[in-house]
């Protein structure tokens, strides 16, 4: 008889032989799904799908294989497994590992459909072969969705068919953020949310519809929720900080990260390995320290990265574009962030030399916070040495990267902005302000990144320093602002902006920013000299 099993998750453990299952209090999430699974795998099988879910990817795949082994014949485990080599939000596909899964199943679509216990797994099973079938990944991304949302359609009280849908839908913006169709997904979501507030996915993909500085005020209730539901979650303790840093809640962003960093080294800990210095929680634990003003922190964050980029096999992800797959493009970025967000522009990090194996997206990053350091410090030959180092990287990069518009367009406003900044030290300051306010609505005019600023140093933050120094406060003023709606709370906008208020004579406006900016630095161990 066939067997149909609601289950509750709430973090559920199971003995060794995997025989066993009994509830205990969530550490990942409570999701429900019914499935025609055995007793047995339903422990494994529902972790999976709430690590999958969490975007806890290979944690996810273990689960659902273990939930493969305990009952060979449970198509959903195979379903689950594919579903963790697509992540949809970074971009990524791996369809022959999702392949594989499948075929351990069966070799067809046709024959998997076969060994689907219902009628819905097997629409289950029909949209993830479409996932992973013919044509480009744009179209088959788009056809998924549209399977999603015909079940979504058929089945309105399965909270997993609503939730992998909303995420579909933001999986189809190969182009970068898409304000109108995220809003589609968080109308999906917005709802769920209230109805199951313990679902990591609805928590999860409610925070990614709503994470830019416009729409994160809606996503607050659910980022404060979050890292309560999946507390065992390293990115589920991260995640909260993307609606926190699009809000310039610099505490919370720090308190997140940390939390994140502390969860992924306690289970690097437990598989004997050495805690996870680079990377995307420590980039971003890094960027709120230098917030706060916490530069000895955010220095030992920095330190720690520079020493895993420095012994890490250089064959490993050293040219990838993000540098979340690469511990020496995390370093990169995280030296560059720590020279322009604080004033060590002599010191041994502003001195440091590029590894010879790293690649030319690294060698961008690097080389701009170099030239960035050289300018800020009036070294005019080592300015020009950067910009040329960084020239000659843009002209390796590897065809690969053409197509990735966002990317092509930063490092085209890094090279401009280094010019000016030079042009700019050479007195030339008119010219500098010209090209810097020709280039701003370039980077206004790109979708919004989550995180910290996707061009390093924000053009319209420049264009606020440069028309300062040529004492035009009310355009400075101006820009400052413009630079704020996209990057909120940055204090190196707040300080330029009170500089702006004060030189155009609106001193209490520009008391005002500074109280914001000492309460923002109340436990600052410095503050750059640059600050009011």
């Amino acid at each position: 008889m066939q067997r149909m099993f609601v289950v509750l998750l709430v973090a559920i453990s199971f003995a060794l032989s995997g025989n066993s299952v009994s509830a205990q209090q969530s550490d990942v999430g409570i999701v429900h799904f019914a499935n025609s699974g055995t007793q047995a795998a339903q422990a494994s099988f529902l972790r999976g799908l709430a690590q999958l879910h969490n975007f806890e990817y290979a944690d996810a795949a273990a689960y659902f294989r273990k939930s493969q082994e305990i009952d060979p014949g449970f198509a959903m485990a195979y379903w689950g497994e594919a579903m963790t080599y697509n992540h949809p939000l970074w971009f990524e596909q791996n369809p022959n590992a999702a392949q594989a899964a499948l075929n351990r199943l069966a070799s067809t679509p046709e024959a998997r459909a076969a060994k689907a216990g219902t009628l819905r797994e097997r629409e289950y099973l029909h949209a993830v072969e479409i996932l992973y079938g013919d044509g480009t990944k744009e179209d088959r991304d788009v056809r998924y969705s549209n399977a999603m949302a015909a079940l979504h359609l058929k089945y309105p009280d399965d909270v997993d068919a609503a939730a992998f849908y909303a995420l579909s839908l933001m999986g189809t913006c190969d182009n970068g953020r898409e304000i109108p169709t995220y809003m589609r997904a968080l109308a999906i979501l917005e709802d769920l949310f209230y109805a199951n507030p313990n679902h990591p996915g609805v928590a999860h993909y409610l925070i990614h519809a709503t994470d830019d500085p416009v729409h994160a005020p809606l996503g607050l209730h659910a980022a404060r929720e979050y890292s309560r539901i999946a507390p065992s979650a390293a990115h589920a303790q991260h995640m909260t900080s993307h609606i926190f840093i699009a809000m310039g809640m610099w505490d919370d962003v720090v308190k997140a990260n940390e939390s994140a960093t502390e969860v992924t080294n306690r289970q690097m800990a437990t598989m004997k390995m050495p805690p996870r210095m680079c990377g995307h929680y420590n980039f971003w634990l890094e960027y709120g320290y230098l917030q706060q003003g916490r530069v000895k922190n955010a220095r030992a964050v920095l330190d720690s990265c520079r020493q895993t980029a420095e012994r890490t096999d250089p064959s490993r992800g050293a040219a990838q574009l993000d540098p979340d797959n690469s511990a020496l493009g995390s370093f990169a970025e995280m030296r560059t962030r720590y020279l322009i967000d604080t004033d060590d522009w002599s010191g041994d990090i502003a001195k440091l030399k590029f590894p010879d194996h790293g690649g030319a997206p690294a060698k961008i990053t690097f080389d701009f916070g170099t030239g960035y350091a050289a300018v800020s410090r009036n070294d005019l030959q080592a300015a020009r040495a950067a910009l040329h180092d960084l020239q000659d990287a843009r002209r390796s990069l590897a065809a690969s990267t053409k197509n990735d518009a966002s990317f092509t367009q930063r490092v085209t406003i890094l090279d401009s902005e280094l010019q000016a900044m030079i042009v700019a030290a050479e007195g030339n300051l008119a010219e500098a302000v010209e090209s810097v306010r020709g280039l701003a609505p370039t980077e206004s005019a790109m979708p919004f990144e989550f995180g910290p600023p996707f061009v390093e140093l924000p053009a319209y933050e420049l264009l606020g320093d440069l028309l300062l120094r040529a004492e035009k406060a009310a355009q400075a003023r101006d820009a400052f602002q413009t630079a704020l709606q996209r990057t909120p709370e940055r204090t190196a906008c707040l300080s330029g902006l009170a500089r702006a208020e004060t030189a155009s004579g609106d001193t209490e406006a520009g008391r005002q920013i500074e109280s914001r900016l000492h309460q923002i630095w109340h436990a600052a161990d410095h503050v750059s000299s640059n600050h009011p």
